[in-house]
């Protein structure tokens, strides 16, 4: 096995199990809940409306990827520093609702899902594209 096949983990390349994706849309719920509740207690998170759109699980759980998006799009940096910032209270919460050994620990980072959408869209809209996709009588 090379170097970096080791490095990668045992689940590099594959897709997640059940469980992995269970406990993600099980943590996803309940932060949105929180949010549209405000339970989370900060100025810049309170004067967002923000959209979960994923959380991806490492392999043994311990780890929560959290996917965030601003309406808009906007700020997106301060509300990622705000959820960082509020991490303890909000991974507290969620061990309080999951029954798993250990409450997994949270990372936030921008969801760029849209934008790659964006990107594609403008790529199958340019001139160069229809050329090639239009039918030739």
């Amino acid at each position: 096995m090379t170097r970096s096949a080791k490095s990668k983990g045992p689940s590099a390349g594959k897709s997640p199990s059940q469980r992995m994706l269970r406990v993600g849309e099980l943590i996803r719920h309940k932060l949105s809940e929180m949010l549209v509740r405000g339970d989370i207690h900060d100025d810049v998170i309170a004067g967002h409306s923000i959209t979960i759109p994923e959380v991806r699980l490492s392999p043994d759980l311990k780890i929560a990827t959290v996917y965030v998006m601003p309406l808009g799009g906007a700020d997106m940096k301060p509300v990622i520093e705000a959820l960082t910032r509020n991490k303890k209270y909000i991974r507290a919460e969620v061990a309080h609702t999951l029954d798993l050994k250990y409450a997994p620990d949270l990372r936030f980072r921008e969801d760029e899902t849209f934008e790659e959408a964006t990107r594609i869209d403008r790529l199958l809209d340019s001139p160069k594209v229809k050329q090639d996709t239009e039918k030739k009588d």
